[in-house]
């Protein structure tokens, strides 16, 4: 019995590869203009005067300063920060979770007959708008507002984060509470529960994970955001860094680059345990 050997005949080349071309040519097409208009220019960076700068720079980080009296300053800071970024988030919760619950038609008792009555539905969008408007200005602009308002200090800040972070909460709360199963939510109301019921019996237990994930990461983008507002005058940890690098005291900012980064990295660990025990 003679058998016939199977044999694969293999392609000279990629048979996708027409495509790939033309996608790659099509975002280098589409991207050239972006690096013209920001005149991007990465060699400038080898040159001879940046070299020189670039070295003089980093050598005026060593030693870091690690004397007491510095070392006490940079605690506190760093604590004012982490309070900023904390106090800050609290507020936009306090503004976020009602703007959810607001804007989201997954509570809407209107739309359980399949379409959002008219004046429901304009509702929603006036606070979907307000959402938008919030989340669309950075906290850097916020924080230049509130400074010149309240004055310095970490007060500016703390409004500034609550704003910014309050419109963002408010948008991922509503789009994870909308993407999520509604069958439960809408059967409780059409049987006549309320709206706040239906809340917190259907669609709150089946999203708070992912929800409180959510908000937990935004609490450690706060704490980096602190220290940015702080070169506006929004106080803490960023602050003390920009005052030092106005006295070209490159040991003190290296010392408060170092305490950053372990401050980030904490919070992190923070973020990752958290996750871990509502996962």
């Amino acid at each position: 019995m003679s058998s016939v050997a199977k044999t694969h005949v293999v392609p000279d080349r990629d048979p996708a590869w027409l495509g790939r071309v033309f996608w790659f040519s099509t975002a280098i097409v589409l991207l050239w203009p972006l690096v013209v208009a920001t005149e991007f220019k990465p060699w400038l960076l080898f040159d001879a005067q940046s070299r020189k700068s670039t070295w003089q720079f980093v050598k005026d980080f060593f030693p870091p300063v690690v004397n007491q009296e510095f070392l006490l300053l940079v605690a506190k800071e760093t604590w004012r920060t982490v309070a900023t970024a904390t106090a800050g988030m609290t507020l936009a919760l306090l503004l976020a979770i009602p703007l959810t619950l607001l804007s989201t038609s997954a509570l809407s008792i209107s739309a359980l007959s399949g379409r959002m009555a008219p004046l429901p539905f304009a509702f929603r969008q006036v606070i979907r708008f307000t959402l938008i408007l919030l989340r669309s200005v950075p906290e850097l602009v916020w924080a230049l507002v509130f400074v010149r308002v309240v004055g310095l200090g970490p007060t500016a800040g703390v409004l500034a984060i609550a704003l910014t972070y309050g419109g963002m909460l408010g948008k991922v709360y509503g789009e994870i509470l909308e993407s999520g199963e509604a069958h439960a939510s809408a059967t409780l109301m059409r049987n006549g529960s309320g709206r706040m019921q239906a809340f917190f019996y259907a669609l709150l237990p089946q999203n708070a994970a992912e929800i409180t994930s959510y908000t937990v990461y935004r609490w450690e983008c706060a704490i980096r955001s602190s220290v940015v507002l702080g070169f506006v005058g929004a106080g803490g940890l960023g602050q003390q860094m920009d005052n030092s690098m106005k006295m070209f005291n490159g040991g003190e900012v290296a010392t408060m680059l170092i305490v950053f980064i372990l401050l980030v990295a904490f919070a992190d660990r923070v973020s990752s345990w958290l996750r871990k025990e509502i996962g």
